[in-house]
């Protein structure tokens, strides 16, 4: 069976990130959500706290892109001074 390692794809980074957009989500249908049901996803604080999780959740910024970075900046380096690793 495969196993997925949640931990790679949900850390405390991405938690926070993920209750803020809830609470974001729950502002927008207090303060600007539908009260006349006529809007199917700003009309229901459950959907709209879902959406701002999700939000949440897309938003939340990547360490993997700084460590490719970071690699490839010391590739770079080791080029241009004619060093190899």
């Amino acid at each position: 069976m495969y196993k997925i390692d949640i931990k790679k794809y949900f850390t405390l980074k991405h938690l926070i990130f993920v209750i803020v957009g809830g609470i974001a989500g729950y502002i927008y249908y207090h303060f600007w959500g539908c009260a006349n049901q006529t809007c199917p996803i700003t009309s229901n604080p459950y959907l709209t706290i879902l959406y701002g999780m999700v939000f949440g959740y897309l938003l939340t910024p990547s360490k993997k892109k700084t460590e490719d970075k970071s690699k490839r900046s010391e590739i770079l380096s080791s080029e241009f001074h004619g060093s190899e690793k």
